[in-house]
């Protein structure tokens, strides 16, 4: 699937019916997803694992790829196990495409469109910030350092923090709590379903930045904004300093 036909999505979005919640005011602070969210490593990931499938003879299907997007990866291999069968190699396709993976790291991912002004500006203006990942530790510590992001971050939470990952509320409540805030004071940013799910079961404000799904017309009205980029969630705070 391409950008091309996710651009397309991204037109459809913006005619979802508006949501009626609002952010807080004041807002406490910004609880951040990390992956499709600030980091362009979800169409890394699916690049790999396009590759990867092509490459051992086993071609993935889109559905199957978009299925599994926000979710921690314990769940994406017993979703490949389940759909694909007792023959497919998933040691084999996991040591594979996580090679693909850093290497694609190495090189240099880029950043979502406007996260270095989204955070900058909540920088400035002294909120501050938390992330909430499906990804584990170390190696989301090790992608925000690598993406010059880790400096913005009070609190951190991976999935090494938590029983219960996306789309369980428990990562955004643990994230609000060791803010030491009420999550209805926190707004939450997410690219995907499973983190929409997620921030809005832990009765966060939350603000939608499609990345590879778009949103639904369930998902739109479960979020206080659905945004084209987070340049966009930028001027929206911006407008209402």
């Amino acid at each position: 699937m391409g950008r091309a036909y996710m651009a397309g999505m991204a037109s459809e979005i913006l005619t979802a019916p508006a949501a009626s919640l609002s952010l807080p005011d004041p807002i406490r602070a910004v609880i951040f997803d990390m992956d499709g969210t600030l980091i362009d490593t979800e169409a890394a990931h699916r690049r790999a694992f396009v590759d990867t499938g092509d490459a051992l003879g086993w071609p993935l299907a889109d559905d199957l790829l978009l299925s599994m997007v926000g979710i921690h990866r314990d769940e994406n291999e017993r979703m490949l196990a389940q759909r694909l069968g007792p023959d497919f190699p998933l040691a084999q396709f996991y040591a594979d495409s996580d090679a693909l993976f850093e290497a694609a790291v190495d090189a240099g991912i880029p950043l979502r469109p406007g996260a270095d002004l989204l955070l900058g500006h909540l920088a400035r203006v002294g909120i501050p910030m938390a992330l909430a990942t499906s990804t584990a530790a170390p190696f989301a510590q090790q992608r925000l350092e690598r993406s010059g992001l880790i400096d913005y971050f009070d609190i951190i939470v991976t999935r090494s923090d938590v029983e219960r990952p996306k789309p369980d509320p428990e990562p955004y409540l643990l994230a609000a709590k060791r803010l030491g805030l009420d999550p209805a004071d926190c707004v939450a940013v997410e690219d995907s379903h499973a983190g929409v799910r997620s921030a809005t079961a832990a009765g966060i404000a939350t603000v939608m930045v499609p990345d590879l799904l778009p949103a639904t017309e369930e998902l739109t009205l479960a979020c206080t904004h659905v945004l084209p980029s987070l340049t966009d969630l930028r001027d929206l705070l911006r407008a209402t300093d």
